[in-house]
């Protein structure tokens, strides 16, 4: 499915009917990341919207649209408006936690409750080892050389591409579904570039000073062994959030979708069965 928005078409997902869910993905990868978990959440009883969003994986480039990170956040908003969704549960991960703390602090209005998954906050965007991207996405070609150095599949383990983002290994389906747009679509790369010369911590910590005011209920599904986003930045946004709890997930990295889909997914349902 597609809707036209102000500034671009949007590809999106919808499986199932009942209360809205709204997906938020990250960097470099696409809806497909909840592949196993949107199951589940929609067989509960629940309407289960998965948009492509403009970071670096989507099929469909927006070259009108502010890729800046308040910019994707008023994107996410503009959907949510779009479509008429009202007491939404968004679902994020990654980069998408961050993009969403945005709209919790800027676009309250359509959410009724919120999963963050282990994703970058505070001075944590990027984390430290992803830190030098937004300089180097700057200089001429190195958007286009990142891209096609991920080809090499020796180089999907190592902590600056997936090594530390998830603890199985992604399938070449999966892989390609992730990195094939921007490799092959020079609009896809210019709206990746757009998007992370704009990333900055001040994004962050600017919206973490004005979410002691968001009341409605907040889920923290933290992975153990987090690597990027050490669970000490959980407990800080449980600590900020009026009606945060904190649930840490064994045996995963930062995609808890793709190591840990079903642990995530019977969270989620539980999550949502308790807050009606």
């Amino acid at each position: 499915m597609e809707i036209e928005l102000s500034s671009g078409r949007l590809r999106y997902q919808e499986v199932g009917s009942g209360p809205p869910v709204v997906f938020v993905h990250g960097l470099l990868v696409n809806g497909d990341l909840w592949r196993k978990v949107v199951p589940v959440v929609a067989g509960a009883g629940y309407r289960c919207l998965v948009p492509d969003w403009p970071l670096g994986a989507h099929s469909v480039p927006m070259p009108r649209a502010d890729l800046s990170p308040p910019g994707v956040a008023a994107l996410i908003a503009e959907f949510l408006d779009r479509l008429d969704l009202r007491d939404v549960t968004l679902i994020a991960n990654d980069t998408g936690g961050a993009i969403t703390q945005l709209v919790m602090a800027d676009h309250p209005e359509r959410i009724g409750r919120v999963v963050l998954t282990s994703c970058d906050c505070f001075e944590a965007f990027f984390p430290s080892v992803f830190a030098p991207l937004p300089r180097l996405v700057r200089l001429p070609g190195a958007t286009w050389l990142l891209v096609q150095a991920l080809r090499l599949r020796a180089l999907h383990r190592l902590p600056m591409t997936f090594g530390w983002a998830t603890k199985r290994h992604l399938s070449a389906e999966v892989i390609d579904s992730y990195l094939r747009p921007s490799r092959i679509s020079p609009e896809v790369r210019a709206d990746l570039r757009r998007f992370v010369s704009g990333v900055h911590n001040r994004h962050t910590l600017a919206a973490a000073s004005r979410l002691g005011g968001f009341d409605r209920p907040v889920l923290l599904a933290w992975a153990r062994e987090e690597k990027l986003f050490p669970v000490s930045l959980a407990r800080r946004l449980a600590a900020v959030l009026p009606d945060a709890r904190l649930e840490l997930i064994d045996d995963s990295y930062t995609f808890v979708p793709e190591d840990q889909p079903q642990a995530l997914a019977r969270l989620v349902v539980n999550f949502l069965g308790a807050t009606p």
